[in-house]
């Protein structure tokens, strides 16, 4: 159905429907409802759990860094902080979530174009800001899948890394935080190189993959691409150590750091 014929069954104009599209609108959720029948929409559960997001009009924290820092980085603030779990994957990096500020910082001194200082400190207090989902009262679930390699990167030194690993160890023991790693042993997996971020929502429909790439951060939401990052992400934990291992084999590697 093109706009133009969404809009007349809708007793609107044309503007308005890609208005509502680009999200320069607001949606109420009795729209939603009614787009969905004019779309021949008959899966109930997706409706309503689309309802219950445009009904939700809360401004998020995140929303103080626009116009300072990029909208992929508040997009995926926001991705976390709906997500009802979370499972993510790096193999040079430590995840996001479980980065120390000292680590975040260190990384961000890094980036290619360089930031200036202000940038880089908007930035570690975004990251470490964005960490709230695993501390709130009702912890979003979360699992990290990270390769051995990621654990031995000494991004800010000894003391930094140390630190790091030793936060990541610490962390690894809350019931909702799962923390697995993939050891250099000749383990074969699935990867691109690339950071991913597995949003889980309400449901699967509503998923949402976040890939981190050279030139910047990129949501996914295709049902196909989405089933592929399902795919690999459990191969790459089938591939990983048992959470105990894992804790054990972090700490290990902080003793010789």
């Amino acid at each position: 159905m093109t706009a133009a014929q969404a809009a007349r069954s809708l007793g609107t104009t044309q503007a308005q429907i890609s208005n509502i599209e680009a999200n320069r609108f607001n949606v109420s959720a009795e729209r939603v409802r009614t787009l969905a029948r004019i779309y021949d929409c008959t899966d109930q559960n997706l409706i309503d759990a689309l309802a219950d997001m445009a009904a939700d009009r809360t401004r998020g924290w995140w929303e103080e860094y626009r116009g300072t820092l990029p909208s992929p980085l508040l997009d995926l603030a926001e991705m976390e902080h709906h997500a009802s779990a979370l499972r993510v994957a790096q193999v040079i990096n430590i995840p996001g979530l479980l980065q120390t500020p000292g680590h975040a910082r260190a990384l961000f001194h890094e980036v290619v174009p360089a930031l200036h200082p202000h940038e880089i400190e908007y930035r570690v207090s975004h990251r470490v800001k964005r960490q709230a989902v695993l501390f709130r009262d009702r912890p979003v679930p979360y699992t990290a899948i990270i390769h051995e390699a990621a654990l031995r990167m000494q991004f800010g030194g000894r003391e930094v890394t140390r630190a790091q690993l030793d936060h990541i160890a610490d962390i690894s023991t809350q019931p909702h935080v799962t923390v697995r790693v993939i050891p250099f042993d000749g383990t074969t997996f699935p990867t691109a190189g690339h950071g991913l971020d597995y949003a889980h929502g309400p449901l699967t429909a509503l998923d949402t993959a976040q890939l981190d790439t050279t030139h910047g951060s990129e949501l996914v939401d295709a049902a196909a691409k989405l089933e592929t990052y399902r795919l690999v992400l459990d191969r790459m934990e089938r591939a990983a150590l048992p959470p105990a291992a894992s804790r054990e084999l972090i700490r290990t590697i902080a003793g010789t750091i």
